[in-house]
């Protein structure tokens, strides 16, 4: 298995190096940064002082060398262009747990319901239950995530009283990470990316359930007298592993990044918000590290999915 996972590290490191590249180049195809950090009516002199602090100066080979350099070596402490004084690593840091207190709980929650859903519908498939779930689920999946967060945000702010809308999450003087503030102020954005992803991943694993239904395996648990509870859950739930891994290692950094909306709009400075403004505001460091960073996610769920599949089904072997 560990040389299976050598091999595809080694096999990703270009499509790595190539992702690097294509932001690299994409932050320098635009106006010169130094207009955003210095403003247009600078002076020639206080650019050329900006570039040559920068490293904007020397040859773009040589940028993009240390550029992957500095990400090999875990080199982060280059200073932010848009937050004078403050070092890319500490806003990695600040960014980090607001986004993993979003998208954790999101997940397992997702997950959970998801694959209950899906185990109802395929006990009940084409009955009375499982078209109202499924119908439910559709109506879900049509609506825009942007009208979820809107209708989120009223909600929260007219009904509840601002209880728990998190206008000002981890902004709050004092703030202090714990299970009553998680409630107060994180608990509507989780509630919102739940929504959003049941629809999807419910009718994903009604799809696998049923199909899993028809395998030979289950008539000849059913024909022994195996009762529904240990069909579903032990019989059937077990062979059903591997699309369900499949499914929560691509929801796994979508969910990451693709939480920029709800952390914009609920003014939750994550990973997402200080991605855009940092692109926003041309912030070269920022972006490039969080960029690499979102690159080794995706590459590692990749990897992991492969192994998980080795774990929980003997018949995959890793070759």
């Amino acid at each position: 298995m560990w040389g299976y996972i050598v091999r595809r590290i080694l096999i990703n490191i270009p499509v790595f190096l190539g992702i690097l590249l294509v932001v690299f180049i994409a932050l320098r195809s635009g106006p010169p940064p130094e207009d955003a950090y210095l403003g247009k009516h600078s002076s020639e002199e206080q650019k050329r002082l900006f570039r040559e602090k920068a490293g904007l100066d020397k040859p773009l080979l040589v940028q993009y060398g240390t550029f992957v350099w500095n990400v090999v070596r875990l080199d982060f402490e280059a200073e932010s262009w848009d937050h004078r004084g403050k070092r890319v690593i500490d806003k990695l840091k600040d960014a980090v747990m607001p986004t993993l207190w979003l998208t954790v709980p999101s997940l397992i929650i997702t997950t959970i319901l998801a694959i209950s859903i899906g185990l109802i519908s395929s006990f009940y498939r084409g009955r009375l239950p499982d078209r109202i779930l499924m119908l439910i689920a559709v109506l879900g999946m049509c609506i825009s995530y942007l009208v979820y967060i809107i209708f989120g945000q009223y909600w929260g702010a007219s009904l509840l009283n601002e209880a728990i809308a998190p206008r000002k999450l981890f902004e709050i003087e004092g703030y202090e990470p714990g299970i009553s503030n998680w409630f107060r102020f994180c608990m509507l954005p989780v509630m919102i990316n739940v929504i959003v992803a049941l629809g999807y991943d419910t009718r994903y694993y009604r799809a696998v359930m049923v199909e899993e239904c028809n395998r030979d395996y289950i008539t000849t648990a059913v024909a022994k007298g195996a009762s529904t509870r240990k069909v579903m859950f032990v019989h059937m739930l077990k062979n059903a592993m591997i699309p369900i891994i499949t499914r929560i290692m691509i929801t796994l950094p979508f969910l990451i990044a693709g939480s920029l909306l709800i952390e914009y709009y609920f003014n939750i400075p994550g990973m997402g918000r200080v991605l855009i403004s940092s692109i926003h505001s041309k912030d070269f460091p920022v972006v490039e590290v969080f960029t690499a960073i979102f690159a080794v996610v995706f590459i590692a769920t990749n990897i992991l999915t492969d192994v998980l599949y080795a774990l929980v089904d003997p018949r995959v072997r890793l070759q």
